[in-house]
């Protein structure tokens, strides 16, 4: 029997969905390394606080 997806997981699979999707269309326009790079990048910011929320606001 399967178990039901509780509705986190369900909004993290939608998420998921939704940068494959980004993903892919970056490597048919642009190729792999520019994927690759940008998808490293925005995890960079991510990790640094750069973007998302903020416990300190610069502004």
């Amino acid at each position: 029997m399967t178990q039901a997806l509780t509705s986190e997981e369900k909004s993290k699979d939608e998420f998921f969905q939704a940068l494959a999707r980004v993903a892919e269309d970056m490597v048919e326009k642009h190729g792999k390394e520019f994927a690759s790079g940008a998808l490293i990048l925005a995890a960079q910011w991510v990790a640094q606080n750069r973007i998302g929320k903020k416990d300190d606001p610069m502004h």
